[in-house]
């Protein structure tokens, strides 16, 4: 007999057996549960950590609906400076992981408002496993209690193999989602909004992006998908200090740098897709990996909407579309010792499109990098008639049935735009057409 608890309905199980599910255990928590319970959706355990220990690898864990108020008691691990809420340790294995799941249909909000330890920083969800996958879950109110330079987080990822799908992370002063660790990791369609970060560094709010990357050498394969970054202090997303390449495709980034009233706080660009800061060359990695940016979409950051961060060397920019930020495209690069700044170089920037930013690009030694089909190649005049819509209020909307980003018409091309077909073939056989340019090609 598998290890299957009773009490789920009849619809859940035959989604469950067409699934592939059925022949592994499914268990429950419940804000109401129990941990001497057996897990079951009538007598749910209480904590993830109990059924974290029930689990074994293909197993899944449903979350039920409802608000889990979080007190510092339920904290399950602290290393020198940082308090972790929940420390989800344990492996699946290929083809086999371990499911954190909503329950179907409901959504559980893990409200950290009132966890407030003494000078730790907060790790809401920290993962170490690998072969993880998270989805549905809730994140909101992480704080801050150091007054200095510090960071707080909803969700940290060590593991490899591991997805974090259809995550909220929001209304606090934490990053939304971070990694330092972990190679063949998959962000998808995940929101990070409304954090703010008022309380170090005399509440500037600089260190409070709405998704951070920063792997190790072995860190590669990392990819982030049709994620939403919004009103987070500083950056929407930031991989500045990786040492293995990161993607980024079809990710929207806006507002970022702000506070909801406007008031200017962090660095403010939507992607900070490199760089190293001032590290000496000797420890710079080799060789200097090379970020992607495809089909993402970045409007009215504070700071700049694609910014290269003074990388020492080339990054993929390809359709993506900047509207309204402080640049729309910032490609400034540093020499390979990482010793000057440089205007941009040995970068790929094909069929980008950029619309009423201060500058349309800065930073750009055009002889030195492969450009083509981008707007701001050939200067022309773009007016609002050339999108079937402007109105940034869509970017909120709520996501589709299946997690993915709303359909939308800010910013598409009309039928009439000379805009159309006036990108390059990413094809290198040019099969297709030439399409238009920016994030959304027809």
């Amino acid at each position: 007999m598998p290890r299957f608890p009773t009490g789920l309905s009849a619809v859940t199980l035959a989604t469950l057996f067409a699934s592939g599910l059925a022949a592994a255990a499914n268990f429950c928590v419940a804000v109401d549960g129990n941990d001497v319970n057996p897990g079951t959706k009538e007598r749910p355990f209480a904590s993830l950590a109990r059924a974290q220990n029930a689990a074994i690898p293909g197993d899944t864990i449903y979350i039920r609906g409802g608000t889990y108020a979080m007190r510092e008691n339920q904290i399950s691990q602290k290393t020198h400076n940082t308090a972790s809420l929940f420390n989800l340790d344990k492996n699946g294995t290929e083809g086999k992981p371990i499911r954190y799941f909503a329950f179907p249909g409901e959504r559980p909000v893990f409200d950290c408002s009132a966890v407030k330890p003494a000078n730790l920083r907060v790790s809401a969800f920290r993962v170490t496993g690998s072969w993880v996958h998270i989805k549905g879950l809730e994140v909101t109110g992480v704080q801050v209690t150091i007054l200095g330079h510090t960071q707080s987080i909803c969700f940290e990822n060590y593991g490899s193999h591991n997805v974090f799908e259809r995550l909220s992370m929001h209304d606090g002063q934490a990053i939304g989602f971070y990694m330092t660790r972990g190679a063949y990791n998959l962000i998808l369609n995940c929101d990070a909004y409304w954090n703010y970060d008022f309380t170090s560094e005399n509440g500037k709010g600089g260190n409070t992006d709405g998704f951070g990357c920063h792997p190790a050498n072995d860190g590669e394969g990392n990819v982030f998908r049709g994620c939403r970054a919004w009103f987070n202090s500083d950056d929407g997303y930031d991989c500045i200090n990786a040492h293995a390449p990161v993607t980024f495709e079809h990710c929207w980034a806006f507002c970022n740098g702000y506070s909801t009233a406007f008031k200017v706080l962090g660095d403010g660009n939507g992607f900070k897709a490199g760089g190293y800061g001032a590290t000496p060359s000797p420890s710079l990695p080799s060789p200097i990996p090379r970020h992607r940016v495809i089909g993402c979409l970045a409007v009215r950051n504070h700071n700049s909407g694609f910014y290269a961060n003074h990388h020492p060397g080339g990054i993929d920019w390809i359709h993506n579309t900047a509207f309204r930020n402080g640049n729309n495209f910032n490609f400034l690069c540093r020499t390979a010792d990482n010793g000057d700044d440089q205007p941009g170089y040995g970068h790929k920037i094909v069929n980008n499109l950029s619309y009423q930013g201060n500058h349309d690009v800065i930073h750009l030694n055009e002889p030195a990098c492969e450009r083509s089909g981008n707007t701001f190649d050939r200067p022309r005049r773009i007016t609002d008639a050339d999108f079937l819509g402007v109105d940034e209020a869509e970017l909120t909307a709520p996501r589709q049935p299946n997690g993915d980003l709303p359909e939308i018409r800010f910013l598409h091309l009309s039928p009439q735009s000379a805009l159309r077909g006036t990108g390059t073939p990413v094809d290198p056989n040019g099969k297709g057409g030439s399409p238009d340019p920016g994030a959304f090609p027809s």
